[in-house]
């Protein structure tokens, strides 16, 4: 699937399935290939990957059909262009609070590469665009994807207006620091959060954009979450799956032969 094809797709109201690759292997796209994913999530914000490293996977994964959504380190535009110029089809954005946050990131990944004061003034609603100029700078970025972060309850408070920033494609939900803004930190199944989740998914749903989360661990929950109207599934990464399976199966062997199973369950460093 092309980048433009995923989009067209996400808005047709289909569901993409997609997740974390956190492993800059050679080895690994053609891998990932044969899941069946629709895209893959890149995040540059926790995991340490150089500019050549997160070029390199971005046009790896979308020569094998594969379009990369990439997370940048913070809500800057300036690294919005240089994910974008290294082969991402989609930014995704973190921690937003402000619908300011969102115009300046519109400005970044939907009319590159006009900058400076000439683009502020068009984003601020104070200067037009040449009718040449705003028709190549549409078609030149009509591939790409702008999600933003919700995760955090001052994000909560300003969502109506966050979400209504024109040029914003969708949401994606940051489950753990959202739980940790809510102050009830990984206790998904309460109400208060289960509550949020269903707000910030329905509010965007209604305004037409696209709303997923990713998350890690019980799939079940992250189902129930689907159901709320999420389009854009993210399910889990590359090293929690490698670590959860390899484990299960020693596990099984152990049993077999009598000796003792391993029991430790967390994996918080693998969880983003």
């Amino acid at each position: 699937m092309e980048g433009i094809a995923l989009k067209q797709y996400l808005n047709q109201n289909k569901r993409a399935y997609g997740t974390a690759i956190l492993t800059a292997s050679p080895l690994w796209p053609p891998m990932v290939k044969k899941t069946g994913v629709d895209f893959v999530f890149i995040d540059s914000e926790h995991i340490a990957l150089d500019r050549s490293q997160l070029s390199w996977m971005c046009r790896t994964y979308s020569a094998l059909g594969i379009p990369p959504l990439v997370r940048i380190p913070s809500p800057d535009p300036y690294q919005a262009c240089q994910v974008l110029d290294g082969g991402a089809v989609g930014l995704i954005a973190p921690y937003i609070e402000s619908p300011e946050q969102v115009r300046d990131l519109v400005g970044a990944v939907k009319f590159r590469p006009l900058k400076g004061r000439r683009l502020d003034s068009f984003l601020q609603g104070d200067s037009d665009l040449e009718p040449a100029l705003l028709k190549y700078l549409e078609s030149k970025n009509q591939k790409h994807i702008l999600l933003i972060n919700i995760e955090s309850q001052p994000a909560l408070d300003q969502l109506e207006a966050i979400l209504s920033v024109p040029g914003l494609d969708g949401v994606l939900i940051g489950p753990h620091d959202l739980s940790c803004s809510l102050g009830i930190p990984e206790q998904y199944d309460h109400p208060e959060f289960q509550s949020a989740i269903k707000t910030i998914i329905q509010t965007a749903r209604s305004k037409g954009l696209i709303a997923g989360n990713h998350f890690c661990e019980d799939v079940n929950l992250h189902t129930k979450w689907a159901k709320f109207g999420e389009n854009l599934i993210i399910r889990s990464n590359d090293l929690y799956l490698f670590s959860r399976a390899l484990k299960q199966e020693l596990n099984t062997m152990k049993h077999d032969l009598g000796d003792s199973l391993t029991t430790d369950d967390t994996h918080e460093d693998l969880v983003i």
